[in-house]
């Protein structure tokens, strides 16, 4: 299933991740993260998980993250989808 609308979830507080959900032909993820150095890797693999998932295939995510677990990391973006579907 893929999104029919522009979602978002989460925030840009500390320990946190905003996630932007668009509509798209693609599937394309962009991450924005002050650990993206050390933990980029394992922030794709949990979206890669959660896209595999929920069967997503044609999406532009956007991820800005403040630090966020992986817990959090899934829920935002389990929500931003859900929000995005009709």
């Amino acid at each position: 299933m893929n999104p029919s609308r522009m979602a978002v979830a989460g925030s840009l507080e500390s320990s946190d991740v905003m996630v932007r959900i668009r509509p798209s032909e693609n599937l394309s993820v962009s991450i924005k993260s002050p650990v993206l150095a050390q933990y980029g890797d394992t922030i794709r693999e949990t979206v890669d998980e959660v896209l595999k998932k929920m069967s997503v295939t044609a999406a532009e995510i956007e991820l800005i993250d403040r630090g966020a677990l992986d817990c959090t990391i899934r829920a935002r973006l389990k929500t931003a989808l859900e929000r995005s579907f009709d």
